[in-house]
């Protein structure tokens, strides 16, 4: 028998997320896959040729809803999202991650009778004012079947009332797609390009609001980084939201630091630029997870994280803006946690996945 998915994605991690899945349901023979791309982000190198670099070659439906305020397009992807499922009938949705696009997935699903299951479940940061942890509190409250990455997700869960029936701890399907591209991320020539060595320079990502949306923080924190430049050349492909911050603001990075901003990078050549990095400063949750896999040093610009095993087993600090210096010089005097790979991060996530897909969809038949 074969089954009817359709998968919701909007955002650069939905898509580094569902590749490995797409793959594993192909070569199963027994999931007829459709694959709904919302368009919340938009610019190329985070759709299009992003898509591309991983390998999802079949066509995407585009809703093409774009940005806007978050109930706005929330509202704007479930109207779209209602006619597709309701014209298509799929017998589950299966959504990733925490973005607006989950959510409005796991909604519209839910209103028209049809299981939804969620990759990446049970991550918390117990901060309600970031609007991802809305999203994830939601979707995982109407999930009827949830994958879960690291042990405190499945805790989480079981406090809040999950049946542990629909609980599934199957490790990190981003690590699956990291293993998958590594060897071509090798071959890219992003570092001779940008005149960088090996180990000779830090990369740089910001986008969360509460890093980039009070001028006087973003000021603060680019001066910091220009500081940090002169002892060690800073990367920062800068996410078309922070671009727009940085304008808004009047801020302009002194050419003389060493840090450099330089335009988004699909996903090889941003890998390829992450694995060779002698450290990593960031606020994204799924760098805090690439960087535990691959043993590189974390500087994590924010007071929480929904991904704990990162600071627990891994190379992840979190890091205010005044320990940012003697974080950074510990760092390049080799003073730093080596770390190690948390259990079921081993690249077949997708194919425990699949396992479980095929048990909860037949158990329905």
């Amino acid at each position: 028998m074969t089954y009817q998915l359709l998968s919701v994605v909007g955002t650069r991690p939905n898509f580094v997320k569902l590749a490995p899945l797409d793959r594993v349901f192909e070569a199963s023979g027994k999931i007829d896959h459709r694959i709904v791309h919302t368009g919340q982000h938009y610019a190329p190198a985070l759709s299009g040729d992003f898509l591309k670099s991983l390998g999802l070659k079949k066509s995407l439906r585009n809703l093409e809803v774009g940005s806007g305020p978050h109930g706005a397009q929330t509202g704007w992807i479930m109207e779209a999202l209602e006619e597709e499922c309701s014209r298509e009938r799929p017998d589950l949705m299966l959504v990733v991650g925490d973005v607006n696009s989950t959510l409005a997935g796991a909604l519209v699903a839910a209103k028209l009778h049809i299981p939804v299951a969620h990759v990446e479940s049970g991550l918390r940061s117990k901060d309600r004012k970031m609007p991802e942890e809305i999203n994830r509190l939601v979707t995982d409250r109407l999930s009827d079947i949830l994958f879960v990455s690291e042990p405190s997700g499945v805790e989480h869960l079981r406090a809040e009332g999950v049946d542990p029936e629909a609980i599934h701890l199957v490790g990190n399907v981003m690590i699956d797609s990291l293993l998958h591209c590594l060897p071509a991320a090798r071959e890219r020539d992003v570092m001779s390009r940008l005149g960088v060595s090996r180990g000779a320079y830090g990369v740089v990502t910001l986008h969360r609001p509460s890093n980039v949306d009070e001028p006087e923080r973003l000021v603060r924190l680019t001066r910091s980084l220009e500081s940090l430049g002169h002892s060690l050349p800073l990367l920062y492909p800068v996410h078309p939201r922070t671009r727009v911050r940085l304008e808004e603001c009047g801020i302009e990075v002194d050419s003389k630091s060493g840090l450099r901003l330089i335009d988004p990078l699909d996903y090889l050549d941003f890998l390829s630029l992450l694995e060779g990095a002698k450290l990593v400063l960031t606020d994204s949750g799924g760098i805090q997870e690439e960087t535990t896999f691959l043993g590189i040093p974390c500087l994590t610009l924010r007071p929480n994280t929904e991904r704990p095993i990162t600071l627990e087993v891994g190379t992840n600090r979190l890091v205010r803006i005044e320990e940012l210096e003697s974080c950074f010089q510990r760092v390049l005097a080799d003073e730093w946690n080596k770390g190690s790979v948390p259990e079921l991060w081993d690249g077949k996530t997708a194919e425990r996945i699949l396992v479980q897909l095929e048990i909860f969809l037949g158990s329905r038949c």
